[in-house]
C-alpha cells in the first residue's frame, strides 16, 4: 500500500487521467470502438524513442560531448553558454527532460567552486528554458510535439516553418540571459575538467547500434519508415543486445496517453459535450492551450484539447510556449529543480522565484509574437 500511495503521489496527472477514463465509460460503454482511439503510431515511436535515447545517456555519449565543449573555457560566461545551449540544441533530438536529466547534473558538478550557489541557479534556470524552447522546433523534441505532428498529419516542412521563428527569438533572448545574467568569471581549477572524467572506455560498439535505431526513429517521425517496422527492429535489437536499455522507458508517460486517448474518445461521443468544448475553443485554441498548460502541463493539455479542434498548428504553439511559466507548465521542469533543490535546499524559495520571473519574461515576449 505504502508503494501504490508512493506511485500515485509521484504520477498525479496520470491518476486523474485513469479516473477520469473509469469514469467516462459510466456515460459510454466499453465496445470495440475503444481500440481506435488509441494513437498506436505515437505510442510506438514515443517507446522506441525512449529506450533508444535512454541507452544512449547510459553509454555516456553526452558527457563525453559535453566534456569535449567545456575543454578550453577560460571564464564563467562560457561555462554557462556552453551548458545552456546544449541543452538548446540537445533537446531539438533527444528531447527537452533528457537534456535537462544529462546536463543539468552536470552543471552542478561544473559550477561548484565557480562562485555563489546562486549563480548556479541562475544557470539551471536558463537551462531549463533552453531545454524547453529548444525542443519545441521539431517533432522528438517533446512528447506533445511528436503526438500532434501525428494527431493532425503535419507535413515536416510546415511544422519547422511554424516553429523556426520563435526558435530563433528564444536564441536571442536565452544568448541575451547568458550575456546579462551569467557574470564573467576567471574559471577555478578542478570545476570545470572534472566533471565528466569517468576514465571507462568508450562504448562505440552500443554506440553505433543506438545510433543506428536513432536514425531509424527519425525516419518514422518524417514518414519514410513504417513505425511497424521501427517498433520491431528497435524492440528485437534493444532485446537480444542489452535489454536494460528497456528501464529507460517512461511507462507512467505512456499510460498517462492511453489514459487521456480513453478519456478523450469517450467524451468525444457525447454530442451535447463535444458541441460545447468545440464551441469554446474556437478562436481560442492558442490561449486556451497555452491557460491549460500552466495547470495541467503542456503535454496532457495537447492530448485532451486535440480531440475538440482541428486548428493543430494552434495548439502546438499554445502547448509549446505554455510549456514556460508555472514550474508545472512543462514537467521538463520539474528535473532541473530537484536536482538543484537536492544540492541546495536552503535556496528553494530563491531558484523559485528567479525561475518564475524569468519564464513569465519569456512567456510575454513568445506569447507576443503569436499573437
Amino acid at each position: 500500500m505504502p508503494s501504490l500511495f508512493h506511485f500515485l503521489r509521484s504520477n498525479p496527472v496520470l491518476f486523474l487521467a485513469s479516473a477520469g477514463a473509469l469514469l467516462s465509460f459510466w456515460v459510454v460503454p466499453p465496445s470495440g470502438a475503444l481500440l481506435e482511439v488509441l494513437n498506436v503510431p505515437v505510442l510506438a515511436i514515443l517507446f522506441c524513442l525512449m529506450a533508444v535515447i535512454g541507452g544512449l545517456r547510459e553509454t555516456g555519449f553526452f558527457d563525453r560531448l559535453l566534456d569535449h565543449l567545456l575543454g578550453r573555457l577560460q571564464d564563467t560566461r562560457q561555462l554557462g553558454a556552453v551548458l545552456v545551449f546544449a541543452c538548446f540544441f540537445g533537446s531539438m533530438w533527444v528531447t527537452n527532460d533528457v537534456a535537462l536529466l544529462t546536463f543539468v547534473p552536470f552543471a552542478l558538478l561544473s559550477l561548484e567552486g565557480q562562485g555563489t550557489e546562486k549563480q548556479a541557479a541562475r544557470v539551471i534556470v536558463l537551462q531549463t528554458l533552453a531545454a524547453n524552447l529548444g525542443s519545441m522546433v521539431t517533432p522528438v523534441g517533446n512528447p506533445q510535439n511528436l503526438y500532434l505532428y501525428f494527431r493532425y498529419q503535419m507535413d515536416l516542412g510546415e511544422f519547422l516553418t511554424l516553429l523556426l521563428p520563435y526558435t530563433l527569438a528564444s536564441l536571442v533572448l536565452l544568448a541575451l540571459g547568458v550575456v546579462f545574467w551569467i557574470p564573467r568569471r576567471p574559471l577555478e581549477k578542478g570545476g570545470r575538467g572534472e566533471a565528466g572524467q569517468k576514465g571507462n572506455r568508450r562504448p562505440v560498439r552500443e554506440e553505433r547500434v543506438l545510433g543506428g535505431l536513432f536514425l531509424l526513429c527519425l525516419l518514422t517521425v518524417a514518414r519514410i519508415m513504417d513505425w511497424r517496422l521501427t517498433l520491431g527492429v528497435v524492440t528485437l535489437t534493444i532485446l537480444l543486445y542489452r535489454p536494460r536499455w528497456f528501464r529507460w522507458v517512461d511507462l507512467p508517460l505512456l499510460a498517462t496517453f492511453v489514459a487521456f486517448f480513453v478519456l478523450i474518445g469517450n467524451l468525444g461521443q457525447v454530442p451535447a459535450f463535444r458541441q460545447l468544448l468545440i464551441g469554446f475553443l474556437e478562436g481560442r485554441e492558442f490561449l486556451t492551450a497555452l491557460l491549460a498548460s500552466q495547470v495541467i502541463s503542456n503535454v496532457p493539455a495537447a492530448v485532451l484539447l486535440s480531440g475538440f479542434t482541428d486548428n493543430g498548428k494552434a495548439l502546438v504553439l499554445g502547448t509549446d510556449i505554455g510549456g514556460l511559466g508555472t514550474l508545472i507548465a512543462s514537467m521538463a521542469s520539474l528535473i532541473s529543480y530537484g536536482f538543484y533543490v537536492r544540492r541546495y535546499p536552503w535556496l528553494q524559495g530563491y531558484y523559485l522565484k528567479i525561475f518564475t520571473l524569468a519564464n513569465l519574461a519569456f512567456l510575454a515576449v513568445l506569447a507576443g509574437m503569436a499573437g
